[in-house]
């Protein structure tokens, strides 16, 4: 037993430092752009769960036959991926409030509509693992677990799909209603190469856990998507450094407003400080019937259309996102103080 390793190869000491520093700098990066351009804390923890998943592979390249650092880096590296993921679902969140007369469903509840979704995913994940740990290789009950695994991670994949499904239905109505201003598209832009990344890494690790999960296999024999190092780098390291770098360069905070009260007229320049997303419904059934069906039988109250009644609310004066000459930053140092609302969810 002293001579068994749960690596299936000799792991690189030099590769997990070198993504830990990328990942690490663009960490930073994203502490700092929170001082002037709030988004959410989704890029922060994600980037801090994935960079300590790497320096833990590069101390367990060190000790590979430890297997409580071998399971260490592998839950940290699994991680963060998925909470990568979340600012997405933010974002998305924060596009709705700016585009409010395109949103298919209350803004403050996209977060929350993936979140219904990740548990239920979540769910199959934990039996899947328990199994797993409970038995061992080759057994029936081992590939039953392995096989939830699977099915958990193709899921991931479908939520993503999902994801890119609303992103497009956003982009198609602006598009059909002439408000497809710069910024927008900017972030358009954004989620969807970001999204294709996060999808990438996706089948990737759902390849490797049917790969992984089967009769037949042991440690050492299963397919070299699982026995060859170099696969994790690509498809799973670097993917995930290019999208948290991504959003270091194309930072929403750049491009959409931090005031979620602050929305794009429809004539797709000028932007005005509306009352914000109006729902009548009481708040349980905002969560409960995230998609308003009830509404979208019935029809939308008119009053709740308030981007129909443009002379009630006034126009920015501080320039216009959609134009280029409107900035958080120089928004936040002249009122010297937090603003009402942020990217924060």
């Amino acid at each position: 037993m002293s001579d068994f390793s749960p690596y299936p190869y000799k792991p690189s000491l030099v590769l997990p430092i070198v993504f830990a520093v990328l990942i690490g700098v663009s960490l930073s990066v994203h502490v700092f752009q929170n001082l002037f351009w709030r988004i959410t804390f989704f890029l922060i923890w994600g980037g801090t769960v994935f960079t300590s998943g790497w320096i833990m592979r590069a101390i367990s390249s060190q000790d590979a036959r430890n297997v409580d650092l071998y399971i260490a880096q592998t839950v940290l590296v699994l991680a963060g991926p998925p909470i990568f993921a979340a600012a997405e679902y933010n974002i998305l969140g924060r596009l709705m409030h700016y585009l409010p007369m395109h949103a298919p469903l209350h803004p403050s509840r996209v977060v929350v509509l993936f979140i219904y979704i990740g548990i239920a995913v979540e769910v199959l994940t934990a039996i899947g693992a328990r199994r797993v740990s409970e038995n061992g290789p080759g057994t029936d009950k081992y590939v039953s677990g392995g096989t939830l695994i699977s099915v958990s991670l193709v899921l991931q994949g479908v939520v993503e799909c999902f994801f890119v499904s609303l992103v497009a239905l956003l982009h198609r109505r602006c598009t059909r209603a002439h408000t497809l201003a710069p910024n927008v598209r900017s972030v358009f832009i954004m989620l969807y190469g970001t999204s294709a990344l996060v999808l990438l890494r996706c089948i990737f690790r759902a390849a490797e856990s049917f790969s992984k999960y089967r009769k037949g296999c042991d440690s050492h024999n299963c397919g070299s998507v699982t026995n060859t190092e170099w696969y994790l780098y690509v498809f799973e390291a670097a993917p995930m450094v290019v999208y948290t770098c991504w959003l270091n360069i194309i930072h929403p905070g750049r491009f959409l407003p931090s005031e979620s009260r602050r929305y794009l007229d429809p004539d797709g320049s000028t932007e005005r400080v509306g009352p914000g997303w109006l729902d009548k419904r009481p708040t349980w059934v905002t969560y409960a019937d995230l998609f308003d069906v009830g509404g979208a039988i019935d029809g939308r109250p008119e009053d709740t259309k308030f981007w129909l009644r443009p002379e009630e609310w006034p126009a920015c004066e501080d320039g216009s996102f959609a134009l280029g000459t409107a900035s958080n930053w120089r928004r936040k140092k002249n009122q010297g103080g937090p603003e009402s609302k942020h990217f924060d969810p």
